[in-house]
């Protein structure tokens, strides 16, 4: 691990020290858990934008794709036309 030093508020540091004795661990572990916490929420976020990104931007051509899509995708099977991008 590596020590390091951060400054914080007062109120911050009581918060700190209340929760930490409030979830029985140290304040150095509180911290790591909220580091942790913020990066994995943060991947998250990231994640869920790509994929809001990717919203709209295909066109199949089929205006009743969203009805029909179990359909379309026999039918591909069934015939081979698979669009590869190869």
């Amino acid at each position: 691990m590596i020590r390091t030093q951060i400054q914080i508020e007062d109120q911050q540091a009581e918060w700190l020290k209340a929760s930490a004795k409030e979830r029985g661990v140290s304040i150095s572990q509180l911290i790591r858990d909220s580091i942790n916490f913020y990066r994995i929420r943060g991947e998250r976020n990231s994640l869920k934008k790509r994929a809001l990104a990717a919203v709209g931007r295909f066109a199949s051509g089929s205006p009743d794709i969203s009805e029909r899509h179990d359909d379309y995708l026999t039918d591909a099977y069934e015939t081979g036309d698979r669009h590869d991008n190869k």
